[in-house]
């Protein structure tokens, strides 16, 4: 059986949308860590952390459920 860390290299080789939504979780991981680096955030600055890490939390929401679904579509195949 595939682990998921298997499945996501599959994905990344095969998937445009799976590679968009890694590169894009990154891209968001790297702002907040930019952001947190400070010591004092504006209200604008924590509003905008509060947006980055809902948009980076929704993006690896989506690369699971892509994950899933390839374990799924995985598993049929080996039972029929």
């Amino acid at each position: 059986m595939l682990t998921d860390s298997m499945i996501a290299e599959r994905l990344r080789q095969s998937s445009y949308e799976f590679r968009t939504l890694e590169e894009s979780h990154h891209r968001l991981d790297l702002e907040l860590t930019d952001l947190q680096k400070r010591h004092v955030l504006t209200p604008a600055e924590e509003q905008s952390k509060k947006q980055l890490q809902k948009e980076k939390l929704a993006k690896k929401d989506k690369m699971a459920e892509l994950i899933r679904v390839h374990r799924d579509q995985e598993l049929q195949a080996t039972i029929r």
